[in-house]
């Protein structure tokens, strides 16, 4: 069905061949009863006129989103089997269960008054200003189309198929995890997590590896009250699911509870979902609601369903219409005559249609700086305030004592531990063993494994249970074992944590501190798993805070920044952590441990987004980051007896540049060479140089880089990385090529 008046016409010809009841059916109590039927039905009809409304404002040149949720009506009678407090994480055809949500909350609106009933939220209005773009609609502000509201604790999400269940298993887990913690949690000890989804999203990865993850939780004993829901119409846009396959797929799966109903029959809806709703409240336990549906209008508006689906296929969807359904049942309990069906159908018609000609006149989004707002705020004083807190906790190392990266990050996590009761640490191996590199050793012993714990060998569900878990109210701190394991799960930081608050305006956020292990330069274990030096996936998330230490010192004050930022902004970090340096002592010389630095205070704060040079050298800036800071700070020793005066620049964080910082330094020797250990094609000396260009610096840039190419196995590494000789060759000749010097002065003379 693709014409919105087929589908108008199709449901006033079928009431009106109804007849009233003779002896109207008796609905039972305790289920659904004739009050919570008129609700479900006025949602149906909210969500099916806004469908409607929204290609109406598509054709006038102000609709800007025509996926629509006629034929999923049925899932309004899942919202009414919840309470309006449980968490519900949508997919984009879930109109009728935002309305009857809206309603459950006071909200909704009077067929014949046509305002807000009780004061409450306007679903109707809600959506079509997010259809419309709207800049006051309620939870994005007119940057998408999305189902959410704060206040009916309604989570919005990306269209991203799937990407929304690991985050659903984190919040599931959170709520019995923060009440064992004694933290605050965002959702009430006993509510379950609503997470939809249609039939084809089921054989995503990412709803695999979810549904995986509670099923081996609860097979571990641990509390998982998430309710995964399927509304099965049996397309994916063109692709048709296989009959039973769902049921096939999910039906008998270990730890797993499977309920299945028509979800085009209200009655049957309604108490196959509160019987599975009942189930996860009462046993703490995942289950599964398969419910069939049917779709129309395709799948947006500008899907010509004739194309892949028959004249036969559309007319049998069309018999089991869940509006008729719903006016069926109605009439024949007596609730409402046939007449009275239709004439609630036109008042909410013209009530839906009112909203949408209002919208016509709705104000966009009118500025870039207004569209990123929410992105990334950041408050530096509060975050430099949080950081600068000392733990009550006794110290995990004297201050001052020398320590080794590893070390440094090892003793901050286990003092942020002590200054941050909701804080957890998690990940492969993070626990008993301690990290595959000793770096969380004895966290867990300390702290206990309810804070510090192993997780599946799956990073989705590793950032999903962060998403979750910082949702809900707790500070997670996950680790990614290795760089090169974190792609296979980066939509979990792109697609949803640096969303969230851009979706919601700040309203919903999801703090978080990733710890990644990676970069080159191992010795006698390697190749390219274990050896990354890819960040181009990282760096141009917008809002994601990349931080790379490198020294002891610096590691220790930026993990503390980091874990501030994410608490006080809810900021979204990765932490990369460069392997080759974890258990480094020396700098030049085999036992000069200069590479040691004391344990910092709480004090020695280190910003966002602020470098740290070395040296004072007039001749040439040398900046770099992670391995690369001790090869230029060697190699700037050997410059130095050639009579060239560097200085060395440690950029700290690759996003946001220390911008200022890198100009300064650049223009103090007006030669600058980037010495990047990532690769040469979007590698991190790309970003460099194109802040120096963007802020008018005149003097001489080069840059020399890893190669192109994943990191093999054994010595074969170093023909790839970039090494100090390489550095060393480019220096001398960006120093002996031309006359610049500091910028505007000429040290060889007048530029």
């Amino acid at each position: 069905m693709s014409a919105a008046d087929d589908l108008d016409r199709h449901f006033r010809d079928g009431v009106a061949g109804l007849r009233p009841a003779d002896q109207p059916l008796q609905l039972p109590d305790g289920g659904l009863d004739s009050r919570t039927a008129l609700d479900l039905f006025d949602a149906q009809l909210e969500s099916r006129h806004t469908d409607f409304a929204a290609r109406w404002m598509q054709q006038q040149g102000r609709g800007y989103y025509t996926i629509g949720s006629s034929g999923h009506e049925g899932n309004a009678a899942l919202a009414l089997a919840l309470r309006p407090t449980d968490p519900a994480l949508l997919h984009y055809r879930s109109g009728a269960f935002y309305c009857a949500r809206a309603r459950q909350a006071g909200g909704g609106v009077d067929a014949r008054s046509g305002m807000a009933a009780g004061g409450g939220v306007d679903a109707v209005r809600d959506m079509l200003m997010g259809v419309a773009a709207a800049a006051d609609e309620p939870i994005a502000g007119g940057r998408h189309k999305v189902f959410g509201r704060h206040e009916l604790a309604v989570v919005p999400q990306t269209s991203t198929i799937a990407s929304h269940l690991p985050r659903a298993v984190g919040v599931a887990w959170s709520i019995a995890r923060a009440k064992r913690l004694g933290t605050d949690c965002a959702w009430p000890a006993d509510a379950v997590v609503c997470c939809t989804f249609g039939d084809a999203s089921v054989n995503h990865s990412t709803a695999a590896g979810a549904i995986n993850s509670a099923c081996n939780a609860a097979y571990q004993g641990l509390p998982m009250p998430v309710l995964f829901v399927c509304e099965d119409n049996g397309l994916g846009i063109s692709v048709p699911t296989p009959h039973d396959w769902v049921r096939q797929a999910y039906g008998d799966r270990p730890s797993l509870k499977y309920f299945a109903a028509d979800g085009c029959d209200p009655a049957a809806a309604f108490e196959t979902a509160y019987e599975a709703v009942t189930y996860v409240r009462k046993n703490r336990q995942p289950a599964f609601l398969h419910l069939s549906m049917v779709r129309f209008l395709g799948h947006a508006g500008s899907d010509a369903e004739a194309a892949y689906r028959t004249p036969a296929e559309v007319a049998a969807d069309l018999e089991r219409d869940p509006l008729l359904a719903t006016a069926r049942l109605l009439t024949a309990a007596g609730v409402l005559t046939p007449q009275q069906v239709l004439d609630r159908y036109e008042e909410l018609s013209g009530r839906v249609l009112a909203v949408a000609k209002e919208m016509l006149d709705s104000e966009p989004l009118t500025t870039a700086p207004q569209i990123t707002a929410p992105i990334a705020p950041r408050r530096p004083d509060l975050v430099a305030t949080t950081a600068r807190r000392r733990t009550t906790e006794p110290p995990t190392a004297p201050v001052g004592e020398p320590v080794t990266v590893a070390q440094a990050i090892n003793h901050t996590l286990a003092d942020l531990l002590g200054l941050h009761p909701e804080m957890v640490v998690f990940g492969e191996d993070v626990g008993r063993k301690g990290g595959v590199y000793g770096v969380t050793r004895g966290l867990q012993r300390r702290f206990g494994s309810a804070r510090v714990f192993d997780t599946l060998l799956d990073e989705q569900s590793i950032l999903g249970l962060a998403l979750g878990a910082g949702l809900s109210g707790l500070l997670p701190v996950p680790e990614i074992q290795y760089l090169a394991y974190l792609h296979n799960a980066a939509d979990q930081l792109r697609g949803e944590a640096a969303t969230l608050q851009f979706f919601s305006q700040g309203q919903y956020r999801n703090p978080m501190v990733v710890r990644i292990a990676g970069y080159g330069y191992q010795r006698g274990f390697g190749g390219h798993f274990h050896n990354d030096n890819a960040v181009g996936a990282l760096r141009d998330i917008p809002g994601l805070v990349l931080a790379s230490p490198s020294r002891p010192d610096d590691a220790a004050a930026m993990l503390r920044t980091c874990v501030a930022a994410a608490k006080t902004d809810g900021t979204v970090c990765a932490f990369l952590e460069p392997i080759a340096l974890y258990h480094t002592r020396d700098l030049h010389e085999d036992g000069d441990n200069a590479w040691l630095a004391p344990y910092p205070t709480p004090a020695s704060h280190v910003p966002i987004g602020r470098a740290r040079t070395y040296g004072t050298g007039n001749d040439l800036t040398l900046v770099t980051f992670g391995n690369g800071v001790p090869l230029s700070l060697r190699t700037a020793r050997r410059l130095e007896q050639r009579g060239i005066g560097c200085r060395v620049v440690d950029l700290r964080w690759l996003a946001p540049l220390p911008v200022d910082d890198l100009l300064r330094e650049a223009r103090a020797t007006g030669r600058v060479l980037v010495v990047d250990e990532t690769r040469r094609t979007g590698g991190v000396s790309e970003g460099v140089v194109t802040a120096l260009v963007d802020a008018g610096f005149r003097g001489a840039v080069r840059r020399v880089t890893s190669a192109d190419s994943f990191v093999p196995l054994g010595k074969a590494a170093e023909l790839v990385l970039v090494s100090e000789g390489d550095v060393e060759r480019a220096a001398g000749d960006l120093v002996s090529a031309g006359p610049e010097g500091p910028e505007g002065h000429g040290r060889y003379g007048t530029p």
